[in-house]
């Protein structure tokens, strides 16, 4: 899926895509992107498929704007809740998985595997970002645990957040999700409690 050209664009232009965009991830996420036409997506917001393809050229164009504007949604929540100086680790922790929980629960499995298949580089873009996102802000999180006295110190942070890592690359996954009967945000909860619950200290435990 080679991405198209940026051009600029009008206020009335923006808030046309964004339309377009809001309606086609709605679809796309609940029910894979092969699933849905773009006369199901022009249908639906009451335009002509003329006028839709004005604005995304091609339903591999569509694709990229959804999920693009998804990762840019995720960054900016994740960057919002752990750049609070008010908030402890135990409340940055529920909020952050919160608000990630509720960001995976629009995307389901036939979304994942429509991307793995159909458009493996922004599938690999999909990962590296997670990647990126993972040890950006919750290795920050486990710092601040540390600090806290929450997370144990003698596991080091790069460490734990590598395990994370590994864990999220491992079952994150189309076919791993299918074969254990999880959706993606069953997935992440199972991780988050089975690694930070075997890093967390004696009073850690109390406190989680």
């Amino acid at each position: 899926m080679k991405s198209e050209r940026v051009r600029q664009v009008s206020p009335v232009e923006n808030s046309g895509r964004q339309r377009i965009v809001a309606t086609a991830r709605r679809h796309f996420f609940a029910y894979g992107f092969r699933a849905v036409t773009m006369d199901d997506i022009a249908r639906e917001l009451g335009m002509s498929k003329k006028t839709l393809y004005a604005h995304f050229p091609s339903k591999a164009a569509l694709v990229e704007a959804v999920l693009l504007d998804k990762i840019r949604r995720v960054e900016t929540d994740l960057k919002r809740i752990t750049s609070s100086s008010s908030s402890n680790f135990l409340t940055t922790l529920h909020q952050l998985l919160a608000r990630v929980q509720m960001h995976l629960e629009e995307i389901q499995p036939p979304f994942l595997r429509d991307l793995r298949r159909e458009a493996p580089e922004m599938f690999a873009l999909v990962e590296t970002r997670r990647r990126e996102m993972i040890h950006q802000y919750f290795g920050r999180l486990v710092g601040a645990g540390q600090a806290e006295g929450i997370i144990r110190e003698d596991v080091p942070t790069e460490l734990i957040v590598e395990i994370l890592l590994g864990a999220t690359q491992a079952i994150m996954n189309p076919e791993k999700l299918t074969e254990l009967g999880l959706t993606p945000r069953e997935g992440f909860s199972a991780i988050i409690t089975v690694i930070f619950r075997g890093v967390v200290t004696e009073m850690g435990r109390a406190t989680l």
